[in-house]
């Protein structure tokens, strides 16, 4: 295990960053070790449960009954199905009823993943069948050195399962482009299907017939959907015996890590920024209240974050945005039918997602006087279709928010001639929560690699510190029916 500069995020990648504080915001370093190290959304969940274990909050599990347990003062997180994560504190004078501060992101990205039979053969190279997830750049994914990560199922010795994940840390996996001599088109138009075009080589067929340790059999029909090179690879990383494996799901990942760029350091080069970017400010941002030295004096609403999956393939899931699982949490504070309400009408959610900034090279697919820049502080998002959560009274509590910190906002809509993206915003105001949507502007969305903004990190902390700092004293100055 390498060490890190901070002891907030494990990463077993060391980071090659020198931060120069006059420039960057110390946390960008806390960013970069939570992006290398969370490969995946089962990733992301564990980096973050692990921050939050550090700083004092208490595992929850649905299944159990803790809602008697629950102190004034107290600080607690929760997970479902290793791939989605909510976190709060409790105020110490607490009482059901109370609103809730919520910022939500997603942690899960656009990217390839293994399919249940990937064994394929062909020209005398392994290759590695793979399924298409979300809305991806996907030509950005050839000729990158790649690797998986992921969980696996395993059989344990007294006949259980359990559930762990693994990353391997090298490049094992490839997508190679054809060479333009074969194809001078290319030179103008880079096209491919996507079926039969972009199937990662994992080797060659001779040193899998060669190797030792496909000789290992291996059970639960594993054996026949997978390559036993692969297999045994997965099983080295974890330490099992192959015929342990049973069952997984992985993901292909880019083993180029996210890392500081620009004249001036102030852009960062990475992937998974939409939206893992927004998922690390609100940890961070909850943990720093929590440890606040006010935070034993608080007099407001129970904070909360709630970081998401699939919002990418649309929050369809019982891990996304249109899950149960930011209600579980408001009926388990407020459990009868009077309190429950209360508690919606004096809650409020921050839907945090990135956005497009202004592009040099392409500025006519922006509207004239909504091109927000990168380090240009966050934008507020606002669609009159409702793709966004976004109204003037939402609109204003950010621009009060922000003003507390010293921060400024820009604003995105999209032009009349383009299709709007949407966010986990319009799925949760479904709740009755007031909701808003908001992001930090960034070049490249859904590319391989993305491009975001240093001092952009610091403006999102700001705005959510002000936002579980203040809200429940600032929307009693607003009062709409």
């Amino acid at each position: 295990m390498v060490q890190l500069p901070t002891p907030d995020y494990p990463s077993e990648i060391p980071l090659p960053l020198t931060v120069h504080q006059m420039t960057v915001p110390e946390a960008v370093s806390r960013l970069l070790s939570f992006v290398n190290s969370s490969p995946t959304p089962f990733h992301a969940v564990q980096v973050a449960a692990l921050r939050l274990e550090n700083a004092g909050f208490s595992k929850l599990r649905e299944r159990d009954d803790w809602e008697r347990t629950l102190q004034g003062g107290g600080k607690y997180y929760m997970t479902r199905n290793q791939s989605c994560i909510l976190a709060f504190t409790v105020p110490p004078k607490w009482k059901p009823g109370v609103g809730v501060s919520i910022v939500g992101t997603h942690i899960d990205s656009p990217n390839l993943r293994v399919r249940p039979v990937s064994k394929r053969t062909k020209a005398g190279y392994l290759q590695v069948g793979v399924e298409t997830y979300g809305s991806g750049l996907w030509y950005t994914w050839f000729d990158r050195d790649l690797s998986l990560a992921g969980r696996i199922i395993l059989k344990e010795k007294h006949g259980g399962f359990v559930s762990r994940l693994v990353k391997i840390n090298r490049p094992i996996l490839r997508i190679p482009s054809l060479a333009i001599h074969l194809d001078r088109g290319a030179a103008d138009k880079f096209s491919f299907n996507q079926e039969t075009e972009m199937v990662p080589i994992l080797g060659l067929v001779e040193n899998e017939l060669n190797s030792a340790s496909t000789s290992s059999k291996i059970t639960s029909g594993v054996q026949e959907n997978h390559h036993s090179s692969l297999l045994a690879l997965l099983s080295q990383e974890l330490s099992v015996s192959p015929e342990d494996i049973h069952d997984f799901e992985l993901h292909l990942y880019d083993t180029q890590l996210s890392q500081l760029g620009g004249l001036n350091e102030e852009f960062v080069f990475s992937p998974r920024m939409d939206n893992q970017f927004s998922s690390f400010c609100a940890v961070d941002a909850i943990v720093n209240f929590a440890e606040s030295r006010s935070y034993s004096t608080f007099q407001g609403n129970v904070n909360c974050i709630v970081l998401f999956n699939h919002e990418e393939i649309g929050s369809v899931s019982t891990t996304g945005a249109e899950s149960s699982f930011i209600l579980s949490l408001l009926n388990r504070l407020s459990p009868t039918p009077g309190t429950l309400a209360q508690s919606i009408s004096r809650s409020f959610l921050i839907s945090c997602d990135m956005t497009h900034a202004l592009h040099p090279n392409f500025m006519s697919r922006h509207e004239d006087n909504h091109a927000p820049m990168i380090n240009g502080g966050i934008a507020i998002k606002i669609n009159a279709k409702q793709r966004y959560a976004t109204d003037a009274i939402g609109s204003l509590i950010i621009k009060q928010l922000a003003e507390k910190k010293g921060g400024k906002v820009q604003y995105y809509e999209v032009r009349n001639d383009m299709v709007c993206g949407s966010t986990i915003g319009p799925a949760l105001s479904k709740t009755g929560i007031r909701t808003v949507d908001v992001g930090c502007p960034m070049l490249s969305m859904h590319s391989n690699r993305e491009t975001a903004g240093t001092r952009d990190v610091q403006s999102a902390l700001d705005l959510f510190t002000a936002f579980f700092e203040s809200f429940a004293e600032l929307d009693q100055t607003l009062p709409v029916d």
